[in-house]
C-alpha cells in the first residue's frame, strides 16, 4: 500500500502553491476557498510541519512547503502528460480544420463557397491559409488538407486526387474580342496576351491547340495570381489564358468571353489537386471536406454544361 496523503489535500495544496493564492485555486479547482485551506491544514497535520506562513490575510510557501511543491509539479507534470496522451482530443483541436490552397483558388473559388459547407458542417472550424509557393505537407504538420496547384505533390504516405479536370480558354471583354476578330466568320487578329506567372499552360500551348501561328510581338503584362489576370481581362486590358474555375461568375455576368467563341478551341487540363496524409483519410473532419469539395464542383461543371446549352 502507498503510503501517502489524501490526493485532494495534494492537489489544493499544488494549485494554491503554484497560483500564489487560495482564492486563485479555488476558482481553478471549483471549490470555496474555504474548502482549500481545510484541505492544506489537513496535510500539514498528515506532515506534522506547517508548509504555509500565515500572516497579514498572505500565505507563503515554508521551506518544506517548496520542497512539496518541486516534488509535486514534476508528478503532476507527468500525470498530465500521460493523462493527455491517453485522453481523447479536446474537442476544439478535433473539430478545426485546417485548409491550404492559392490565394486565387481561395478568393475565386472556395472563399464564396465556404459559408455553405460551415453552414452544412457546424462542428468543423475552418482554417484558411494561403500561398502561392508549393507546400510540402510532410513538413507542415499544421496543415490537414492541401489544394495544390500545377503539378501535384509525390511523396510516401501522401494521399492526392484532382478536383477534376478544367477548362483553360482565352477571355477577354466582348469590346477586346470584336477588335480581336472584327467579323465572327474572320481570323482572329493581334491581341495584347496577358500572361499568369504561376500558370503551367502557356499562350504557346493555345496557338498550338488553334493551329494559329505564334505571334513574334511582345506579350502584354505578366501577373503572379491567376485571380489578377481574370481581373485584368476584365478591365479591358487584354486576353487572358485562365481557367473557367477563375472566371465563371465574369462568363456569366457578361464581363467576360470566349476569344472566338465557338470556333476557338480551349484546352483541358487538371490543376487543382486534394491532398492530405493517408492516415488521416478516416478522420470524418477531412472525408467530410472531401466530398463537399468533388460535390460542389461536380455540381459547378454540371451547372456550365447547362448554362452551355441554351
Amino acid at each position: 500500500m502507498r503510503r501517502i496523503p489524501s490526493f485532494p489535500a495534494l492537489r489544493a495544496f499544488e494549485a494554491a502553491a503554484r497560483l500564489g493564492s487560495f482564492a486563485r485555486a479555488s476558482e481553478e479547482l471549483h471549490l470555496t476557498p474555504s474548502a482549500v485551506s481545510h484541505q492544506i491544514r489537513a496535510l500539514e497535520r498528515w506532515f506534522g510541519r506547517a508548509l504555509f506562513r500565515r500572516a497579514n490575510r498572505q500565505a507563503t510557501l515554508t521551506p518544506d512547503g517548496g520542497r512539496l511543491l518541486a516534488g509535486l509539479t514534476g508528478a503532476f507534470d507527468a500525470i498530465e502528460a500521460i493523462c493527455a496522451e491517453l485522453g481523447p482530443p479536446p474537442a476544439a483541436l478535433a473539430a478545426a480544420l485546417a485548409v491550404h490552397c492559392t490565394p486565387s483558388f481561395a478568393a475565386k473559388w472556395l472563399g464564396p463557397r465556404l459559408p455553405a459547407f460551415v453552414e452544412a458542417h457546424p462542428g468543423i472550424a475552418i482554417h484558411l491559409s494561403t500561398s502561392a509557393d508549393p507546400v510540402d505537407l510532410g513538413r507542415h504538420a499544421e496543415i490537414d488538407i492541401l489544394i495544390a496547384y500545377g503539378r501535384p505533390p509525390r511523396g510516401p504516405g501522401l494521399t492526392v486526387e484532382s478536383l477534376g479536370p478544367e477548362e483553360i480558354a482565352a477571355l477577354c471583354t466582348p469590346a477586346v474580342a470584336r477588335a480581336a476578330q472584327p467579323d465572327a466568320a474572320g481570323p482572329i487578329g493581334p491581341f495584347a496576351r496577358l500572361d499568369s506567372s504561376f500558370s503551367p499552360v502557356r499562350w504557346p500551348d493555345w496557338f498550338a491547340r488553334n493551329g494559329l501561328p505564334m505571334p513574334t510581338g511582345a506579350a502584354g503584362a505578366a501577373f503572379d495570381r491567376g485571380s489578377l489576370v481574370i481581373s485584368a481581362a476584365a478591365q479591358g486590358l487584354g486576353v487572358a489564358l485562365e481557367t473557367l474555375r477563375f472566371a465563371r461568375d465574369e462568363l456569366a455576368a457578361g464581363q467576360l468571353v470566349r476569344l472566338g467563341g465557338d470556333r476557338a478551341a480551349s484546352l483541358t487540363r487538371d490543376l487543382h489537386f486534394i491532398c492530405y496524409r493517408e492516415r488521416d483519410g478516416a478522420l470524418e473532419k477531412i472525408r467530410a471536406f472531401r466530398r463537399w469539395l468533388l460535390d460542389v464542383e461536380a455540381e459547378s461543371r454540371a451547372g456550365a454544361a447547362r448554362d452551355a446549352e441554351t
